[in-house]
This record gives C-alpha cells, sequence and structure tokens, in this order.
C-alpha cells in the first residue's frame, strides 16, 4: 500500500506513545513497513537525482560508489567489499574524545576492557604468542582492522602484533581520531608494516594539528586516508580545511553514511530521519551530503578516491561476508540496530511540510484510524 503522509503521521503519532511490551498487530505492521517503504522511497528517488548528477561516478562491482583515483581507492575498503575482510581486532576500551555520533556515546567510562596483554579476534580472546596458532589453522583473511576504540590510547601494544600480521603478509589498517599521534608513534606504525590508517577528522572537526598529523602519517604509512561520519558539521569544517588537507597528500576519504544506535540517537532527535531496509535508522542529509561532497570532488578533479560508504554499501559489505563465510543464499548479519524500533523518531519527518511522498493512496478498509479491530 502506498499509505499517505498525513495517514502515515496519524498512526505513527499512535505507535510512538505505544509501551515498550505493546505488541503490533499484524495490519499494524503493514502501516509501518508501508511508511518506511514511502520514506525510503523518496530518500531513494532524491539520491539517485543526486547520483545523475555526478559525472565522474564510478561502481564497484555494484556494492559501492566512489569518483576519482582509483588507484587510490582503500584496500581496507576493497577487503571488506570483495574479499574476506574486514576482519575487527579490538585492544583498547578508552577514548580521549567523546563525539555526538559515536555508537558508544555515553557509555565511554563503562566500556568493558579485553583482557590484559589479550586480543579479540572474532569474538574469541587471544594473547599474542597465540596468533601463531590462530595462523597455522585458520585461514588468512585478506584484511584486519584495528578498532575499538582509540588506538593511541596504548599505540606501544600494538606495534608488536602488526609486525607480526605483517610477516604473515596480510594488510591491516587501524583507525583513530589523531589526536594523540605523534611523529614517533607514527613512524613506529610504519616500521612495524601498518599498510593504512584512517582518521576520524570529525572526532576534531578538522583540527589543525590532526591535519597535521596526517601528513606526517603520509611520510611513514603508504595508504593514509580520512574515513569520517559525514555530518554538516564536518563538511563545513572541511572547506574551509580543504588546502591544508590537500596539502597532506593523503590517498583517500570515506565518507561514512551517519547510523545510528540507542547510544547517540537522542543526540540527533529532531532531525529528518529514514530507515534503510528495515536496519540502519539515518538522518537524511547524511548521504545527501556525501553526494554533494563527491559532485565538488568530481567537478573540482580531486586527486584522491572519495567514498560513498552509505547504508548501502553496509548492505553489500554484509552479503559479501555472509558469502565468503559459506552461510545459506541471501544470509546477512545486516540488520536493525534497536530491540524496539523508536516509532517516535520518524515524526519530524512525517510532520515536515516540505518532504514529500513520491505517491499516495487512500489506506484500504480496516486500515484507517479507528477502523482497526483490537
Amino acid at each position: 500500500m502506498k499509505i499517505s503522509k498525513k495517514d502515515a503521521l496519524i498512526w505513527f503519532e499512535f505507535f510512538s506513545i505505544l509501551p515498550e511490551d505493546e505488541e503490533i498487530m499484524t495490519k499494524q505492521q503493514e502501516i509501518i513497513y508501508a511508511t518506511f517503504a514511502q520514506i525510503e522511497a523518496a530518500i531513494d528517488n532524491r539520491n539517485d537525482t543526486l547520483m545523475s548528477e555526478i559525472r565522474g561516478l564510478k561502481t564497484l562491482e555494484n556494492r559501492t560508489f566512489f569518483v576519482g583515483n582509483e588507484s587510490k581507492f582503500s584496500k581496507g575498503c576493497r577487503s571488506c567489499l570483495m574479499g574476506t575482510g574486514l576482519s575487527a581486532i579490538r585492544k583498547t576500551n578508552q577514548c580521549n574524545v567523546e563525539c555526538k555520533f559515536c555508537y558508544n556515546y555515553g557509555e565511554l567510562d563503562n566500556i568493558p576492557p579485553i583482557g590484559e596483554g589479550m586480543w579479540e579476534i572474532g569474538d574469541t580472546k587471544f594473547y599474542e604468542k597465540d596468533i601463531d596458532l590462530l595462523l597455522s589453522i585458520q585461514q588468512k583473511p585478506t584484511g584486519i582492522s584495528y578498532v575499538y576504540l582509540e588506538p593511541f590510547m596504548e599505540i606501544e601494544k600494538y606495534y608488536s602484533i602488526i609486525k607480526k600480521f605483517s610477516n604473515a603478509q596480510i594488510y591491516q589498517h587501524l583507525y583513530t581520531n589523531g589526536t594523540l599521534a605523534t611523529e614517533e608513534t607514527l613512524k613506529a606504525l610504519g616500521q612495524a608494516g601498518l599498510d593504512e590508517i584512517r582518521f576520524n577528522l570529525g572526532a576534531s572537526n578538522c583540527s589543525d594539528k590532526v591535519i597535521e598529523n596526517i601528513g606526517i602519517a603520509k611520510k611513514y604509512i603508504k595508504n593514509v586516508g580520512i574515513e569520517t561520519p559525514m555530518t554538516p558539521e564536518f563538511f563545513e569544517a572541511f572547506f574551509k580545511k580543504k588546502q591544508a588537507i590537500f596539502e597532506t597528500k593523503l590517498d583517500f576519504i570515506n565518507c561514512a553514511e551517519l547510523h545510528l544506535n540507542e547510544n547517540n540517537i537522542d543526540n540527533y532527535y529532531e532531525e529528518n530521519m529514514y530507515i534503510s531496509r528495515h536496519g540502519y535508522i539515518s538522518p537524511i542529509w547524511s548521504r545527501k551530503l556525501t553526494l554533494k561532497f563527491m559532485k565538488i570532488a568530481d567537478e573540482e578533479n580531486w586527486d584522491l578516491a572519495i567514498h560513498d560508504c552509505s547504508n548501502h554499501t553496509k548492505f553489500a559489505r554484509d552479503l559479501n561476508l555472509s558469502s565468503k563465510e559459506g552461510r545459506w543464499f541471501g544470509s546477512s548479519n545486516y540488520g536493525c540496530e534497536f530491540s524496539r524500533i523508536p516509532y517516535e523518531v520518524f515524526l519530524p519527518i512525517l510532520r515536515d511540510d516540505n518532504f514529500k511522498f513520491l505517491s499516495e493512496e487512500e489506506l484500504p478498509d480496516g486500515y484507517k484510524a479507528g477502523e482497526m479491530i483490537f
């Protein structure tokens, strides 16, 4: 059914006040899904129009989109989308900043430790001495990534394990906000064999210090880039510092479509939201800004790769990983990150007179407010 925006708003105002343990009826579920489909169709139509205006838009086997120098497209992203990575390695449970877009917002002081002298790989705890055993038994991934939370809080612990995986010829990349990096530590990472480093430049609001560290990293690490959730704040700050950023000679920029979870969604409570394939919930401006960013990059012929790391890309990533794991046809870990859908976060977009559904129909008999039998 192509529910009207007016009817969708009436129903979602009702859903938003239901007790959390209230069971949704089948017909109500149809209304919910019809509303999500209407919102998503309008967003997809807008994005298709924006993409059609990017003359140099390229695709990586239909799994993601990018513009610019294909040779500089992140090899870590290729591993994630085409190979058997992203294999996350977790060590550090602390961070020195708190970003409103962080998936751990509000709970940074309560993140459980991995364990003294231990590393978490594939949800299993390892000592460094166990890595040789792991490599001798299981098939090597095409790539691994160091995440969770800020590695430079204890970066000296990473050098030896990076060297071990480097000797095994496994591609490695590391995420950081970059504020704690120094020339000494960046050089040590390069010497240990780190292949790629990604700076979350939005975490520092494009600070001069982090931009300087991007340039230093490029002296010692082959592949250097930016990976940041695309927000209005990052978009604005980037263009104020654009020339200084380019002077670092970085290779790529991954523009992540911001998706929200129970920790950070309240920071964006009044924003217009959509839900992608009943999975990730995102502000509608995030990918719009990415596509605008890519259009500028294409028109100005930036000599780097600009990657549209969207919800579509995340969906393709999980399909690829499931395939490589030998799971059943259609299997994927992509899904909603909320135990209960927060219906109230869709009220702003349904109340926005400037947001239109592509087409609308009258609700069938039995689906209108006041007609449904409970």
